[in-house]
Parts: structure tokens; sequence; C-alpha cells
């Protein structure tokens, strides 16, 4: 692809006009706006299967890192003719929601030429949009807790799981916590995944009592407490997909992780937006069973209530 001011892209019958590539999205590390889009391309045979068919939520950063950015549901007569779309009522808006489905490479190029660094997808799909295909459990860490705490969360929320009987997936954020996906196969409604998850953190939280919290409200849970997040788990809730870059300093990539790489020394600083595609070539897609067989939610209880 050419860093000229202007450009298009060509997918069969369909082209899409790109902009300003060459615009500085990272200013230490130089990266630009087509090397997001080359970066999202070079992936797409990995990061497509978490994408199609759902609704996502734009997180624009077009001005690059050092500005805020925003979020921006719908597509509304923006959007071109081919790109795919759902309406969707939002009981918080009182109206009607025209979200984009990323359902090609066309549609991901141009999410990113609109300046989606990030890509944020909902749980669930428009072939049931109120049972998920995957369980959240987002660390969110505070300012005072280490990364070393993090992945200590992640192998105490991974023992609960254990215990349970239930499959379960790490990923980096890209940012400074870690995500653990649980498949659930479009089986349960939002209501019993958000639950389950809230019992998970429960029994993490008691087996981490001093630097983990449940404590949603941040004056209340202080500094230097892991928020345990089970609300992800709730319809239109998006979260960044894996393989999404991050708008954070270093173009950090959240990726699946091997649980034996879920220790000590680990940092989110070694997946990026240069290292991922050479990862993913060795290793393969590692995050392909969050989208397989789902738990059997009613013998995970039993099994966490004996």
């Amino acid at each position: 692809m050419e860093t000229t001011a202007e450009n298009t892209l060509s997918f069969g019958k369909i082209k899409v006009p790109v902009t300003n590539l060459s615009k500085i999205f990272w200013p230490r590390e130089k990266i630009t706006k087509g090397d997001v889009i080359n970066y999202y391309q070079s992936m797409s045979d990995y990061i497509m299967p978490y994408l199609k068919g759902r609704p996502q939520s734009l997180m624009r950063t077009p001005n690059g890192i050092g500005k805020p950015g925003f979020y921006h549901k719908d597509a509304g007569d923006e959007a071109p003719g081919w790109v795919e779309s759902i309406k969707i009522y939002s009981e918080s808006t009182k109206k009607d929601i025209d979200y984009i489905l990323c359902n090609n490479k066309a549609t991901l190029a141009y999410l990113n030429n609109l300046g989606c660094i990030e890509i944020n997808p909902w749980h669930s799909t428009t072939k049931a949009l109120d049972k998920p295909d995957y369980l959240v459990i987002d660390l969110d860490p505070s300012e005072k807790n280490t990364f070393e705490q993090v992945i200590e969360t992640a192998n105490a929320v991974k023992e609960v799981l254990d215990r349970a009987g239930a499959s379960c997936f790490c990923k980096t954020s890209g940012a400074t916590g870690l995500h653990i996906y649980i498949p659930m196969q479009k089986k349960y409604t939002y209501d019993q995944v958000k639950d389950f998850a809230h019992l998970v953190c429960i029994f993490t939280q008691e087996l981490l009592p001093k630097f983990t919290t449940l404590e949603r409200n941040l004056k209340k849970r202080g500094n230097n407490k892991i928020y345990l997040d089970h609300l992800q788990n709730r319809r239109g809730q998006t979260i960044a997909s894996v393989y999404s870059v991050r708008p954070k300093e270093g173009a950090t990539v959240s990726t699946p992780l091997f649980w034996k790489e879920v220790k000590s020394g680990l940092t989110p600083m070694d997946f990026t937006i240069y290292s991922v595609l050479k990862r993913i070539k060795k290793t393969g897609d590692i995050f392909t069973g969050i989208l397989g067989k789902g738990i059997d939610l009613n013998k995970c209880l039993k099994n966490l209530d004996q």
C-alpha cells in the first residue's frame, strides 16, 4: 500500500477509499494510520472469525493516541451501501441504533480508516443477540497494582474455573490487565452468564483478599486493588477484540496466551503491532476455543457447590 494522502483499497468489486495514510498515530514509535490498516489486513484471516455477525461499538481515535478518542455506535447515513449493519433498539437512548457488522475485510479497512485503532465487538452475534458466545472476566488493576499481581489473579481465576470444570482462555488486554474468556456457545442468556461470572469473581476474591475487589466504585475501591469485573457480561457491552490494537504506548495488541505463559515475567509490551503476526504464524490461533463447545453451567455450579 502506498502512503499517499489518499488511496483506494480494492476487495473484488468493493473499493474502499483510505485517507491520510501517513498521519502519525503513535508519535514516539512513528506508527501511522497506514500501518494500522496494514496490520489489520495482514491479520484479517485470524481476527475476522471473532468479528463476523457481531455489532460493533466503534471506538475512534482519528487523531492518534495523544488525543482523546470517542465512541460512535450509529452507522447512520455515512456508511457506504456495502457495509452491513443491524438496527437494535437501545433502552438507554430510547431509539434504534444502526450498528455496523464487520463481516468482511473491506469493512475492517473502512473502520480502520475512520480511526478505529481498537475494534470492539459484541459478545453475541445477530443469530442470538441475547445469548453470548462467551463470558469475559476483566482483571482491571488500579494504579498501585503490579502486573505480577494481575498474573497471580488470572491464575486464581483459572483455579476456580478448573474446580468448576469450565474451560477458559486468557489474553492480554493490550493495556494493564488480562481478560479471561469462557465459551458459552449461545446456550445461556446474558443474565445467566453475568451471574456465573460474578460467582467466579467472588471465589477468586476469597483466594486473594488483599489485592482484589468486587467494588466497582473507583473512590471506594482505592488505588491498590484489582477490580474483578463481571459486568462486562451485559448485552451491548464490548471489550477490545482478540488481536485488536490498543491506542496505547508501544502499539500493544490484545493477544491470546497459553496458560503456561501466564507466569512471573509476562509483560503486555511483548505483544505489539510488530510481533503478533510472527507469533501467530508459529502458534496458530490459540483462541478458537472461545467459539467452540460451551460449558455446562449446571454442572459447573454443582462442582463449585461441593
